[in-house]
């Protein structure tokens, strides 16, 4: 009777996490691809999709979120100029004090001057794929409409497959 029990709660716990976008995508971005030749990224900001490539054909496809008002992604066709796996932002963050609390929050250094007895901890952008300067593909919050400062967030399982995918060189193509 414990096993049976046992079996159908995990059952059940498969069929509703399975639902779940983020299950989604570390499955099927973990999935091999067949497709050979060489690399390219698509990004629509019409659509809000990205599109990995390779040899011409799509390996897989991915929801994005791209640059808000005043804080367009740049269009136009690219390259991939640096890859950091565990990148920080150097303008979006907190300033945390020395005890690792966070003084501000949300801050643009450009414009928020650092409170005394703090340092400044960039954002998180994990998988970073930079195709111009200060402009790159990046693991982040997805809400569904375009909300970044002109980056392109991909969930983060999708920003590990396109990160892995990629090298320096490989064709960006970001068309509206």
């Amino acid at each position: 009777m414990k096993l049976l029990l046992r079996s159908l709660l995990v059952t059940l716990s498969m069929l509703l996490f399975c639902s779940c976008s983020t299950v989604n995508d570390l499955v099927v971005s973990n999935v091999p691809s067949f497709k050979e030749g060489k690399p390219a990224v698509v990004v629509s900001l019409s659509r809000q999709k990205a599109i990995l490539l390779r040899g011409g054909e799509e390996v897989t496809e991915t929801r994005i979120s791209t640059g808000r008002e005043g804080y367009d992604t740049p269009t136009g066709r690219f390259r991939v100029i640096r890859k950091d796996e565990d990148h920080r932002s150097s303008l979006y963050g907190d300033y945390v004090g020395d005890d690792g609390h966070v003084v501000k929050a949300n801050v643009d250094t450009r414009k928020h001057p650092r409170p005394p007895g703090s340092h400044f901890v960039g954002a998180p952008m994990p998988f970073f794929v930079e195709f111009k300067p200060g402009y790159g593909l990046h693991a982040g919050h997805l809400p569904g409409y375009p909300a970044s400062h002109g980056c392109v967030r991909m969930p983060y399982w999708r920003a590990r497959q396109f990160y892995h995918a990629v090298h320096v060189g490989t064709p960006v193509i970001v068309k509206r």
